[in-house]
Parts: structure tokens; sequence; C-alpha cells
């Protein structure tokens, strides 16, 4: 028995932007697939949403897909665009600001 969860259907292509929507005034997520090495969640942020400062202990790569958002890693802030990707490292204090809405895909790699 496997302990993989997905949403997503097995060999079949989907338009990952349709698969979490926009709200207004919030943070969405939704946990696209998740296993004992790692987990896929895409998140959408509405215009000055953000995720406060925390930090994981497992890297993690962020990659945007839609607009532009901001990183602050390690107290260095990083602009990224869509198609853009950033590696966040473990244990390094981390938060995620929208000044526009955007959404990213964040793989956790726990292995």
């Amino acid at each position: 028995m496997s302990d993989e969860k997905s949403q997503l259907p097995a060999a079949e292509a989907v338009a990952l932007q349709s698969l979490c929507d926009y709200a207004p005034g919030a943070v969405v997520s939704r946990t696209l697939h998740k296993n004992k090495v790692g987990t896929v969640t895409l998140f959408s942020f509405a215009e000055e949403q953000g995720l406060s400062e925390h930090s994981a202990p497992f890297d993690a790569l962020v990659q945007i897909v839609d607009g532009e958002g901001e990183l602050t890693i390690g107290g260095k802030l990083v602009t990224a665009r869509a198609g853009e990707l950033v590696l966040m490292p473990a244990n390094i204090p981390h938060s995620v600001h929208a000044r526009a809405r955007f959404k990213m895909l964040l793989t956790m790699l726990r292995g």
C-alpha cells in the first residue's frame, strides 16, 4: 500500500493555473501531491496578502506560475516573476508578499 496522496489525475496534462483560483483578500492553497519525500502545493495570493516569516526543516523550490511575488529569504529580498524558480534553503527564515496577485508552486523536498 502506498502513502501517496494526489489530487492530480495520473498520466494527464492539466492546466496548472486553473487548479487554485484567486480569492479577494486571501491566500488560497491546494496540495496537489504528497508523499513521504515531498509535497507539491499551489498557492494563489491576492494583492497585499502573504505568508509571515517562518522556517521549514527542508529545502523548498518556489516556481512563480502567474504574476510576480516577493520572497524574503534570510533577510534578502527576492523578486520572482512568472517562469522563474527560487530555492528556499532548509532552516532559513523566509516570508512571501504579494504587491499584486500572483500564483506560486511550492515543492517541499523532504529527502
